[in-house]
């Protein structure tokens, strides 16, 4: 039963209603500087991830490979597109109550779908929960998703509710494809696979924070990547050494 899952699409949805619900009865100031705390905090899990890489090359490598494989494809266009359907979406049924500008709440709004849906955190706890059974991975980070989504909405509105319906697909699928992939997997790959994501939170802070507009998204095949390049490394290359 996928219950860490379940609970953590909860926590977005719940979290994004009361954002949205509290968003005019908090000043701008107050959001502003809450989000910059928030960014601080993901820039905080990237660098704790980051220490834990076995094989630095194959790290590099992926994120490199990987943002140039994204950029290729165009994934961020793709993700935003997506995020502009969910805007739709979301006014169709209520209307939105978003204090940014368009550009700005796009920018926004594509950071925290990949914040929820891409973090080394959810989807390494999506497979250690559907392999074994331990849900406290993903019981952890809704805790820290509930706020997150509050506080976000707080900007962005009710949509931000809407995000953990990819999320909740793209966690399914990783939980009940776990008995496949976690057995393929090492320590080191897993931990390589940790810090990745670690990069890629640590980006994410920064464009929280809106110091450089990191393509985060374009960045997302690395985790895709990073596993099968750390065997190949730690197994076939170091091997040659």
């Amino acid at each position: 039963m996928p219950i860490g899952v379940i609970v953590n699409g909860l926590s977005v949805v719940f979290g994004g209603m009361i954002g949205g619900i509290l968003g005019n009865k908090l000043s701008d100031r107050f959001k502003a500087e809450i989000t910059l705390v928030f960014g601080v905090c993901s820039m905080g899990m990237g660098i704790n991830s980051i220490p834990l890489m076995e094989n630095m090359p194959a790290v590099i490598f992926a994120l490199i490979i990987g943002t140039a494989i994204g950029l290729w494809i165009m994934l961020g266009q793709k993700i935003d597109r997506a995020a502009r359907g969910m805007e739709r979406l979301a006014s169709k049924f209520i209307k939105n109550k978003s204090t940014l500008s368009e550009e700005e709440f796009m920018l926004t709004l594509v950071t925290i779908i990949v914040l929820f849906c891409a973090s080394g955190t959810g989807i390494y706890g999506c497979l250690d929960s559907g392999m074994s059974g331990d849900h406290t991975i993903l019981l952890s980070k809704s805790i820290l998703d509930f706020f997150t989504a509050m506080i976000f909405a707080c900007n962005l509105g009710y949509v931000i509710s809407l995000v953990a319906i990819p999320q909740m697909v793209l966690f399914l699928l990783l939980f009940f494809a776990a008995k496949m992939i976690y057995p393929l997997t090492t320590p080191e790959m897993i931990n390589d696979f940790k810090a990745c994501g670690g990069f890629i939170m640590l980006a994410t802070g920064f464009r929280m924070i809106k110091l450089k507009n990191f393509p985060i998204a374009d960045m997302l095949p690395a985790m895709v990547l990073v596993m099968p390049f750390s065997y190949i490394w730690s197994h076939w290359i170091m091997a040659w050494l």
